[in-house]
Order: C-alpha cells, then structure tokens, then sequence
C-alpha cells in the first residue's frame, strides 16, 4: 500500500493528517512536544467491528496485549474484545486493572518464573503451559495456594506456517510444548490437580496470505483433535491463535479478511463443531487489531544537503520506532509508509532522506522517499505505527526523552 492509501484511512482536515478528527497540528500543539505515537480509537472500533461482523459469532477475539499496552489503548479495548492474552506480570496487572474477568485473561510466553506463575494461579486466569517445567510450577502453585489452577497446552506443531512473518511453529522452537511430547506430559500431571481446559497454538505471526491462514487453522484443529484425546475432559478452550498481517511496505497488500472468515465459518460449523461441542474458539490477534490504527509523529528539526543528497533530521528516530529503521539492520530494510502530515494536500517534489537524531547509520526512517518539499518544524508521520513501537525499541538508547502516547 501506498503512503496515499495509508492517509485515506485517517483523512485530512485543512490539508492536514486528521487523528481522531484533529489535525495533526493542533494535536501536536496538545501533546507539547515532538515525538509522539498517537492512536486512533475511531479506527480501532473500525477494526474491532469489523472483525466482529466477519468472523464467526461463536470465535471470541482476543487482544494480545504485547503489540501495545499502553493502558488506555488496553482499557478501550478491554470493552471491546471478549479476552485479553498478556506476557509478563507487568501485563497482567494491567489487564486485570481495566475490570476484564479474570476467567478471560490468558498468560502465555515462554520463561514464566515461579513467581509470575503464582500470581497467575492466584489471580484466576489461564495460564499457557510451554514446557513441563511450567506444569510443574503450575501444580506447585495450586497446591501452596489451595486452588485448582486453570492451564491451556501451547503446543509447537509439527507442521509449520510459509508466508509469516516469524516463524512460531514447526521444527525446534521455544514456544509451546513439541506435539509429540505433549501426551506424555499430560499424563505426567493427571493427578495433579490441574484443570486442563484445552490448547493453543500460534504457528506463526504476520501473515498476509489468506490460504495459507486457513490451512494453518484446518491443521491445528486435526492436531488438537488427536491431542485432546489424551484429556480427561472435554476441550473447552480452543485458541487457533491469530497471525493476521498487516501491509508495511509499499507491495504489501491487505489481508483478505473475507477469506480468512469464509474458511473459518467452515471450520467452525464443521470440524469443530462436531468434535468440540463444549469447546469456545479463540482468535488471538496484536497487531491486525492496533497497528493499523496507529502513527509515530516526528519533527523536522534540520534539513541539510550532503553531495547531492538531501537530509530531513528528525527529532525521533529508531530508539522509538526501532521496526522503521530495519531493526538494527537485521532485515532487509524498506520504507514504511510515511508523508509529511501538516502537508498532507501537497504534490511530491523532492527525493529525500529522512534520518533520525542518534550517533549511527542505522537510524533511518526513510531512504529515498518522494516528499512536499519540508522544512525544519514540518511534522513528519510514519504509518503502521500501533503495534511494536515504543516497547518494542530501545528507547534507553543516547537518553533522549520518552515520547509521548495519546488516545485520541
């Protein structure tokens, strides 16, 4: 998608990117300062709805929580979606802070501490087993508390995901118990106590290729459908993860999400209905549900010509917005989507480069990108900006200030 497409999907007021119906400018001016991340909850409520009207109703949607916890994104949509997947114990405080039921919590990850473990047994919520020794703490837990804790299997298939972003599943992983371990574990702790509720597997994340989805949830039910008879009880809690991508760079096309909804009705209605009657299905999704909604809004504090090249320095950069600049250059970098915002209206006349304000190469926003000829103060907007920006980068780096974050 282009960066034009992008701003179609926020508009434009006075030939400004609009936020929430402000213009960029204005809503500049009420943060106080540059860089900022902004989100849109009209757009999020869009995404939302949109989900809700395409997926199937039995599906409950789950928000993970990881893509952007910042609380009032988390609150809004606390009211929204029907659970809330967290990572850490940080996480899930906070999700237990807007009011959602313990009961539709889920704490999954690997590395789980003894500790974590406890609050999460203590708290009431399902906790993703990934290994056995978590089982373990989990049944120790149960027994110092004297409650009966409530886990899901995360299972590593034995198939894995083409077309994904990062690879979750299938082959040697940290997530999840392997496939064929996962019997032997259960029998291991039948006697313990523990309510084993049913399964999840998350196979691979960032996928933009409908079939490919739909295959990867046709074989995780037949998986879960051999695992689940190893189980005293019937499954009850069915999470086919999520993985929905979104479009980054300029050949990325959206996800089909009719496709993806048409193979999941069929799935829902067949397969699992049939062989999990008691059973809810879950759709975990991150990023396909903030990242959309979301800009990292930075500010043109110098402009400058190297031999010919033209520079825009920003005054944000990869230390907020690591995903941008090509991720310490692991990654074969392309442009996010980005635009001039206050200068929304404006034709292209320029090739520029847009660097951010740290000591290294690597800080790099935009490399050759065709612009409105910008100056310094001029708000530069990179897209796509909900999900994994400022906790996903290293905002310790140089010790610039934090950026701010609004809901807007």
């Amino acid at each position: 998608m282009t960066p034009e497409e992008h701003l179609e999907g926020f508009g434009t007021i006075g030939g400004e990117l609009q936020l929430g119906g402000i213009p960029l400018s204005r809503l500049a001016a009420r943060v106080g300062s540059t860089p900022f991340f902004a989100y849109d909850r009209g757009r999020l409520d869009e995404r939302v709805d949109r989900l809700r009207a395409a997926l199937p109703a039995r599906v409950e949607l789950s928000y993970a929580m990881k893509a952007n916890p910042m609380p009032a994104v988390v609150q809004h949509l606390a009211g929204r979606v029907d659970r809330i997947d967290v990572a850490s114990a940080l996480e899930l405080r906070a999700a237990l802070d807007t009011g959602i039921p313990a009961a539709q919590v889920s704490f999954a990850g690997p590395g789980k501490t003894a500790a974590e473990i406890r609050q999460a047994v203590a708290a009431g919520v399902i906790v993703e087993v990934e290994s056995g020794t978590e089982f373990g703490r989990v049944a120790e837990a149960g027994e110092r508390l004297g409650l009966v804790p409530r886990v899901a299997v995360r299972v590593n298939p034995d198939f894995a995901v083409k077309g994904s972003g990062m690879r979750m599943g299938g082959g040697p992983q940290q997530f999840g118990i392997d496939a064929e371990q996962v019997p032997g574990v259960l029998r291991e702790y039948a006697a313990s106590g523990i309510d084993v509720v049913g399964f999840h597997v998350f196979a691979g994340s960032q996928n933009l290729n409908a079939a490919i989805i739909g295959e990867a949830q046709r074989r995780t039910v037949d998986l879960i459908g051999t695992l689940a008879e190893h189980l005293a009880a019937p499954v009850r809690y069915l999470n086919l993860g999520g993985g929905f991508g979104i479009p980054y760079v300029e050949r990325d096309r959206p996800l089909d999400l009719d496709a993806v909804a048409s193979d999941l009705h069929a799935l829902v209605d067949g397969p699992i209905a049939e062989r999990f009657p008691d059973a809810t299905p879950v759709i975990e999704l991150g990023r396909y549900l903030v990242g959309e909604c979301g800009v990292y809004v930075t500010q043109v504090v110098d402009r400058k010509v190297s031999r010919g090249k033209t520079y825009l320095v920003v005054d944000g950069g990869m230390h907020h917005q690591l995903a941008a600049s090509g991720n310490f250059g692991q990654a074969i970098r392309r442009n996010y989507p980005l635009i001039v915002g206050n200068r929304a209206g404006a034709p292209s006349s320029e090739t520029v480069t847009v660097v951010g304000c740290l000591c290294t190469p690597l800080d790099l926003l935009g490399d050759d990108v065709e612009l409105p000829a910008a100056q310094i103060d001029d708000l530069v907007v990179i897209f796509q900006a909900g999900a994994y920006g400022l906790t996903a980068s290293p905002t310790a780096f140089l010790g610039h200030p934090a950026p701010a974050e609004v809901l807007v």
